[in-house]
């Protein structure tokens, strides 16, 4: 079976490296908050081009405390997506705010600018507008490609709102040449071991390029402890820290990370020439750098080839299968409509994509695909703006 990631072959691929790390923070005697995570916090930010990063204990926390840090709390609300992670609206849930859900753009899968402009959204989907309640808005780069930062950075920066960027799936994803975390007020990301740059366990980080924002986080991060003052807490905060295990083994795979996403945008080449046209395949914006954390196509009978795909030895995934604003826990919050986010979710597939896959696996997901009578979706509608 070729799984739709790898995580011990990624693991193998460096494992001298990862055990000797591992190794220095056992002999070491210090576990949190020590020599490891300084440095990690300072390696990463200079790799996302911004100011400093804080690393805090999953990909959850670090919205929720982006979310605090930017002063958003109980009668706010925050504009996002429902076509993501529902670790997105929860964190906006956490703090007591409301996750007001809006629709995509068909083809990247992001945030649609035109939801955030009441004039353009039709009566059914005025819960997506900005209203006085409105604080942030969470663009999601999802699966590795940007989300559309050109349009939603004017009408966020118009309307007072913060903008904190879901980088959880987009390491190393760039918009005019600069890489995502490092437009927003503060982004968030995720180390979950299957993301382009994954811990061996949870690990999250908030960059950012505001000094005061900054410090806020790391307040908020252990406590409202300041370092000269240990067990004195300046605000509420609350527990989540990256260990320094984690961190150890981040700073290592963080060196090899460039190559990593090179070698994703490679194979992605590959499955773009070899695919049938019967399915519908990612897209890359002409302004943005896409880092295939998954490789999504879209398919009329998504159910029926996934379990065809199955019988032929190949793994395949789908992000999400259910928008969060149909979830049980999420669909009180307003009747909103979403029909290209409801379209997406009954058609996407993710094919099997990780960093130590090989051209030759490629290729064979290829083969079995095109052996399948598959029914045409048609790409037109879905691409009409690139």
């Amino acid at each position: 079976m070729i799984p739709v990631v790898d995580l011990r072959a990624e693991y193998l691929a460096v494992k001298a490296e990862i055990d000797a790390a591992v190794q220095r923070v056992l002999e070491s005697g210090w576990y949190i908050l020590g020599k490891e995570v300084a440095a990690f916090e300072e390696e990463f930010a200079a790799w996302c081009g911004v100011a400093g990063s804080v690393g805090v204990g999953n990909g959850t926390d670090a919205l929720h405390i982006a979310l605090r840090a930017c002063g958003v709390g109980p009668g706010d609300e925050v504009i996002t997506v429902a076509h993501t992670a529902v670790a997105t609206a929860a964190a906006i849930a956490l703090t007591g705010a409301t996750p007001v859900f809006v629709d995509i753009d068909p083809a990247t899968y992001t945030l649609d600018p035109a939801q955030l402009d009441p004039a353009q959204l039709d009566p059914a989907q005025l819960a997506g507008a900005i209203t006085p309640r409105t604080k942030a808005v969470i663009p999601v780069h999802l699966y590795g490609h940007p989300a559309d930062l050109g349009g939603i950075l004017p009408i966020a920066r118009a309307a007072g709102l913060r903008v904190i960027e879901d980088c959880a799936q987009a390491h190393g994803a760039e918009w005019l040449g600069k890489r995502v975390g490092s437009y927003g007020d503060l982004a968030c990301f995720s180390f979950y071991p299957t993301k382009n740059l994954g811990a061996l366990g949870d690990g999250g980080a908030i960059a950012g390029n505001d000094p005061a924002l900054l410090e806020r986080v790391r307040l908020l991060r252990e406590y409202g402890w300041k370092p000269e003052n240990r067990y004195i807490s300046e605000i509420e905060g609350m527990n989540s820290r990256l260990d320094e295990i984690q961190a150890a083994i981040l700073r290592v795979k963080l060196t090899h990370l460039d190559d990593w996403n090179e070698h994703r945008r490679a194979l992605a080449q590959v499955y773009a020439a070899q695919l049938p046209d019967s399915v519908v395949k990612p897209v890359e914006r002409p302004d943005c750098r896409h880092v295939y954390h998954l490789y999504v196509i879209r398919a009329a009978d998504r159910d029926g080839l996934r379990e065809k795909l199955r019988a032929a030895g190949v793994a395949t995934g789908i992000h999400y299968p259910v928008p969060v604003h149909l979830q049980a826990a999420y669909r009180h919050l307003s009747p909103v409509s979403l029909p290209a986010t409801e379209q997406a979710a009954g058609e996407i597939l993710s094919l099997p994509m990780h960093s130590t896959l090989t051209v030759e696996q490629i290729e064979r997901v290829c083969a079995e695909l095109s052996k399948l009578e598959i029914e045409h979706l048609d790409a037109d509608g879905l691409c009409d703006r690139l």
